[in-house]
């Protein structure tokens, strides 16, 4: 993601006072002086009032016709649609964590509370959402909010698509000029007789508005800059007045303020009204938490903060179920259209609120005029879009497209609470499913050192008492008697499982089998709980390059694209400094690493990778072309390092590891081409080039012994001719052999008594790496690596 300088307005949202100042911003208590309010607003209408004015008028245009269609799709007064959006925009937008969210009444909550109308009535579901929001209170103050979020995605889309279901069947008998029914299953038979008698002035006025939402989209720019939802709503009832009078009309019961405060106690047993306040509770949190973190991406200002956003949630739903409104939401729709429409600060969102609450107070008369139909028709439009074939492609790609399925056909069989809930269950349970597929390979590598089989037992992923038949099923198929090698390359191995696997080595070393168990952390159950408690793991990231993670866009706080090594070096502060701490403490005092490694410079070998090895285990010595110049050339330069190493560090193994495609065997069979193959020893010695005075091509000099030696037929050069290498690999080979030579007239015949030299050839086009065995480079077989185990040969 691109991340830019935030506008001003950005910083605007977060002033002292403003209208988008966070909690506890001014003076003691929160409240800013009448002071320092002026101020603010003038700031406010000095800087942003141009951008938050005009959004604020485009989401209220687009909220109207939605509210009125959400309550009629609940089955509440539609008045209750107004009060909710008003209340929202403008109690969420002052209180709320997410400065540019819009609140007010939303299309997944339609299902709850038409079955909470249908069973307690609508005056006592104001007040279950009265009580609903003062529950959202106390999570949000004791900052539980964000683990509402703590709900599988699957789920929540799932329950979004049950809901946008349940809509569009029961908008699709009112667009038939029937009546919408309780459930999903009356509502679908409901449809079949109401299409043998559809009310012809409904079905008009529903369709209308159904294809001007299908079309806009593709209207020129500054066409469909004015909302869709308005055109269609304001087209449809201009047409009703004219052509369509039997069309059935929105009905407001009378003014808004006569419906304030239509408020009852809910008649019930505790345990049901507990159940509906919870589950409204739940619902709008979730949704408006879920929402906010998606706005966080659409721009550049203040993030949520989502513990103060529930605060805003709860007040906001505390007063609307008070004043008779339906239950309010962060609203995704309102949200983003803010967003894209320039809005600066809360202010927009709080005037939206305002426009609301003026036109519902003044304009009574003109939402009258509105057909039912032509509501129904929005709403099926809103309905189709909560069912998202992208959640379907998304499940199905994590293997939990049955999860999906029976979310939602719980949803529209029984009710959203008990559909969630069969959804949660189901994530529940395939999240216990992966925890017990533990990966356990068994495979024979060939013979042990003392004539047996060698078998080797590899235990992948996470290992909990969930995974114990598995591992013991797979322990149970090694035959008795053998040498075996169980490497733990665990990132979690619970006591249960540590238990098992002790238990099996005693029996079957009883047996007379001999066992081995290596970590893929320290040495020893005891250090690697040490080291576990002590850091977090290292991030994948470590092992990969630069590419193949980084997106080459711009760095945090500015518009230039971050150098890649600048990068690299914060992901190692950020996530594998502190896990590799352990290590380095114990290494702070000296290093004790276990082998010597001459390597060629090439940043494609890299010997750590290549020897899964770590800090402090490999003494590295790079040279271009894994050169290792005669006495008195290089100045010491790689036989000072190495006998340090020996006589200093104690190494005892010294390896040298030429490569494929390398760059400083290419220039030396370039020149020595050049100069003829027949130029014999002093076209040798030019062979890496004719410069003495670059330093590159006086290097490249001492390739002369490995060139004269490939181009006298060497052995390993010629092995590797018949294995179909060509020239620059085949020297590569044979300078691997003469480096080799070289190193033992450096380190002598006294310390190669202790000392182990062995050479290695890695093959960039495929990862793999050959061994040095008599006149021939051959494949790390199993037999091969154990003989590299033991330093044999």
């Amino acid at each position: 993601m691109t991340h830019t300088h935030a506008p001003p307005a950005a910083h605007s949202a977060s002033s002292p006072g403003s209208p988008g100042s966070p909690a506890g911003s001014g003076p003691p208590g929160g409240l800013p002086s009448p002071r320092d309010l002026g101020r603010s607003l003038t700031g406010w209408a000095r800087r942003d009032a141009r951008f938050d004015v005009p959004a604020s008028l485009v989401v209220f245009l687009v909220a109207v016709p939605l509210s009125l269609g959400i309550a009629v799709a609940s089955g509440a007064p539609v008045a209750a649609g107004l009060i909710a959006a008003a209340v929202g925009g403008i109690l969420a937008g002052i209180v709320g964590g997410a400065p540019l969210q819009v609140s007010g009444p939303a299309a997944g909550l339609t299902v709850v509370v038409a079955e909470v109308v249908a069973e307690f009535g609508w005056e006592a579901t104001c007040a279950i959402t009265a009580m609903a929001g003062l529950l959202q209170l106390v999570l949000g103050a004791t900052r539980l909010g964000r683990y509402a979020l703590a709900i599988s995605p699957t789920v929540v889309a799932a329950m979004l698509a049950g809901i946008g279901i349940s809509i569009v069947l029961g908008q699709l008998n009112v667009a038939l000029g029937s009546t919408s029914r309780p459930s999903a299953w009356a509502n679908l038979q409901s449809i079949g007789s109401s299409l043998l008698s559809p009310d012809s002035h409904a079905l008009l006025a529903a369709t209308g508005v159904v294809v001007i939402l299908l079309l806009w989209p593709r209207m020129p720019a500054r066409v469909k800059a004015v909302p869709g939802p308005l055109v269609a709503v304001t087209l449809l009832t201009l047409m009703a007045a004219a052509w369509l009078p039997d069309a059935e009309r929105v009905d407001l019961g009378g003014a808004l303020l006569d419906q304030i405060g239509t408020v009852a106690m809910p008649e019930g047993t505790p345990l049901a009204v507990a159940g509906a306040v919870l589950t409204v509770a739940l619902i709008a949190s979730v949704e408006s938490l879920l929402s906010a973190v998606a706005i966080d991406k659409l721009h550049d200002g203040p993030r949520a903060r989502l513990d103060r956003e529930l605060v805003g949630q709860g007040v906001a739903n505390t007063a609307s179920g008070a004043l008779g409104g339906l239950p309010v939401t962060g609203v995704i729709v309102r949200s983003a259209t803010n967003v894209a429409a320039g809005a600066r600060t809360r202010a927009s969102a709080i005037l939206h609120g305002v426009w609301v609450l003026v036109f519902a107070l003044l304009l009574v008369g003109l939402v009258e005029q509105i057909p039912l139909a032509a509501l129904a028709g929005l709403l099926l439009v809103m309905g189709t879009g909560l069912v998202k074939p992208a959640d379907v492609r998304r499940s199905r790609a994590r293997g939990e497209l049955w999860i999906y399925v029976a979310t939602v056909v719980g949803v529209l069989a029984l009710n959203l609470v008990e559909g969630v809930l069969i959804g949660l269950v189901g994530a529940l349970l395939l999240t216990l499913w992966r925890t017990a597929q533990v990966k356990v390979d068994v495979r024979e590598a060939g013979p042990a050192p003392d004539g047996r089989a060698l078998w080797v037992v590899e235990v992948h992923g996470s290992v909990s008492f969930l995974a114990l038949p598995v591992l013991a099923r797979r322990l149970a198929t090694v035959p008795e008697g053998q040498v075996v090698e169980v490497d733990l390359l665990v990132d979690y191995l619970d006591p249960a499982a540590r238990d098992q696997i002790d238990d099996w080595r005693s029996r079957y070393e009883a047996q007379g089998g001999q066992v081995v168990v290596e970590h893929s952390g320290p040495a020893g159950e005891e250090a690697a709980a040490e080291r576990a408690a002590k850091s977090r793991p290292v991030s994948p990231r470590a092992w990969l390059p630069w590419g193949a993670w980084q997106n080459g866009g711009a760095d945090l706080g500015t518009t230039a694209p971050a150098h890649p090594l600048a990068v690299g070096v914060r992901e190692y502060h950020r996530r594998t400094s502190a896990s590799l701490q352990p290590v380095y403490d114990e290494l702070r005092e000296s290093q004790a690493p276990r082998a010597a490694f001459l390597g060629c410079v090439d940043s494609r070998l890299v010997p750590n990778q290549l020897t899964s090895s770590g800090p402090g285990d490999l003494f590295t010595i790079r040279t271009m072309g894994n050169l290792a110049p005669a006495d008195g050339d290089d100045d010491g330069a790689v036989s000072a390092p190495v006998l340090y190493a020996v006589d200093q560090l104690g190494v005892e193994v010294v390896v040298v590891c030429g490569h494929s495609g390398c760059g400083a065997m290419t220039a030396a069979v370039a020149s020595d081409e050049a100069v003829g193959p027949d130029a014999g020893a002093a076209g040798a010695a030019g062979a890496a080039g004719a410069d003495a005075s670059d330093p590159v091509d006086r290097w490249l000099r001492h390739a002369a012994p490995s060139v004269s030696a490939w181009r006298a037929q060497h052995p390993v050069g010629a092995s590797a001719a018949a294995v179909g290498d060509g020239e620059v690999d085949q020297l590569a080979q044979v300078n691997v052999a003469v480096t080799l030579d070289r190193l033992r007239e450096v380190l002598g015949a006294e310390r190669l008594e202790r000392v182990r030299l062995v050479g290695l050839f890695f093959r960039i086009d495929d990862g793999s790496l050959s061994v040095l065995r008599d006149d021939a480079f051959v494949a790390l077989t199993d037999a091969e690596l154990d003989r590299l185990a033991h330093l044999a040969g």
